[in-house]
């Protein structure tokens, strides 16, 4: 996949929206009742990234102060959706051991890589910032987690939803309607083509969370560290 073309591609159409102010806010966001769980593979990015994105953040919720912006501490890149978020499931549904068994065997010959942060891109319901890995790594990591799993029995929804290439990390929801559209789609504008650095992934986290990642409800299940090159 060309993710340079892709992220455009989803802000070109996300524009169209936006200028039509036709944002989609979240109806879950407020929800007390929202009991979507579900268990990723994914990584974090690290303190300088963070703070960049912070950063960018803060001039956001200075001109939309309803919306919903991901702290620090939630802000992830997905390497892959094992069981995708859906009501009901629980960590005590599936063995444990043998979804760690799985991810030992996949990561074993893995070695750490770069993901450089670019940029930003959009859809109707949310703000991501764009992730470039530098490497091929994280897609064969992936490709290797669909053939593993497919051969065995345990609970898995991979590519459910869609087939995930991509390397963002979504920073902001929409909660409900914009009260300034035109002035937050100009600072959106300002940061399509900001840098926010790189990280160098050295661990991964198996996880049990929520459709938010929200640091409360999520429960580290295990992390795994990648081989150094």
């Amino acid at each position: 996949m060309n993710l340079e073309k892709h992220y455009d591609e989803l802000w070109e159409n996300a524009l169209q929206k936006f200028q039509a102010s036709a944002f989609e806010p979240d109806p879950f966001l407020n929800s007390a009742e929202d009991d979507r769980f579900g268990l990723t593979l994914l990584f974090r990015p690290d303190a300088a990234v963070k703070e960049s994105i912070g950063a960018f953040l803060q001039e956001l919720r200075q001109v939309e102060p309803a919306q919903y912006y991901y702290p620090a501490s939630d802000l992830h890149v997905t390497v892959m959706s094992v069981i995708s978020c859906h009501a009901g499931f629980r960590l005590a549904d599936i063995d444990k051991a043998a979804y760690k068994n799985v991810l030992q065997e996949c990561l074993a010959e893995v070695k750490t890589f770069r993901v450089n942060f670019r940029g930003i891109t959009a859809s109707p319901s949310c703000v991501m910032v764009q992730g470039f890995p530098a490497s091929g790594q994280l897609n064969d990591l992936r490709d290797k987690l669909r053939e593993s799993f497919r051969k065995t029995s345990l609970q898995q929804t991979m590519d459910s939803r869609y087939i995930l290439r991509t390397a963002h990390i979504t920073a902001v929801r929409f909660k409900e309607p914009l009260q300034n559209p035109a002035v937050f789609l100009e600072k959106l504008q300002d940061f399509r083509n900001r840098s926010f650095g790189g990280t160098v992934v050295g661990k991964v986290e198996l996880v049990y969370n929520d459709w938010y990642q929200r640091q409360a409800l999520v429960q580290r299940v295990d992390a795994f560290r990648l081989n150094q090159p």
